[in-house]
């Protein structure tokens, strides 16, 4: 009698252990099934910020001063080798005429439109490629969004103001999400390393 007890345990123990075994694996494959569809929605979410930073930079017009242009017959069109990395480092600036700056005259435009001319001197347009050296590659979403709510060179407090035609007051009133946006598109341009020259003041705008 003793022995078919001692049997019944033994048998019972082994269910016992079974069960928790299988529940134990049934756990780990819920959790490994949680985490791919944790994985994938934030690849999902991170899809689609990158679709929606894609088409704001499109509509907002960056290209616009921060893509180097190819002349053609039909007049500028962005250099997709060099977008958005800025005016280039290499390029001559044409003869300036002082006189057309006067108040009340011109704004002048470099043919590329990614060097400008007024009252304030001569402003470059960034590179906003992920360079390390050259271009964004060290910045973070939450500089990149001061830089465009202060409307300071790098979000520097007591730095230079960004120079026109940069639109950062229009762009500094666009939502966090839609910055992220942006910034995460920029992120996932090829670096292109080219260092833009620094602004000229009035009395240093000569040719280049």
């Amino acid at each position: 009698m003793k022995k078919v007890i001692s049997t019944l345990i033994l048998l019972c123990a082994g269910i016992l252990m079974l069960t928790q075994c299988s529940q134990s694996g049934s756990d780990k494959d819920a959790a490994l099934t949680d985490s791919s569809a944790v994985q994938s929605e934030n690849l999902m979410s991170d899809k689609a910020e990158l679709e929606r930073g894609k088409y704001l930079v499109g509509i907002c017009g960056c290209d616009d001063c921060h893509s180097p242009k190819l002349m053609t017959p039909e007049g500028p069109v962005i250099d997709s080798s060099r977008r958005l990395s800025g005016h280039p480092a290499d390029m001559q600036l044409p003869e300036i005429n002082h006189s057309e700056l006067a108040p009340g005259k011109w704004i002048l435009a470099e043919q590329d439109l990614t060097a400008w001319a007024g009252l304030w001197g001569v402003s470059f347009a960034v590179n906003l490629t992920p360079d390390s050296a050259t271009g964004t590659g060290a910045w973070t979403p939450e500089l990149f969004i001061k830089i465009l709510r202060s409307g300071k060179f790098m979000g520097i407090d007591a730095g230079r103001p960004i120079l026109p035609p940069m639109p950062w007051q229009n762009y500094g009133q666009m939502t966090d999400s839609d910055l992220r946006a942006i910034f995460s598109f920029l992120k996932s341009l090829p670096p292109i390393s080219n260092k833009v020259p620094d602004p000229l003041p009035p009395v240093e705008m000569k040719k280049g």
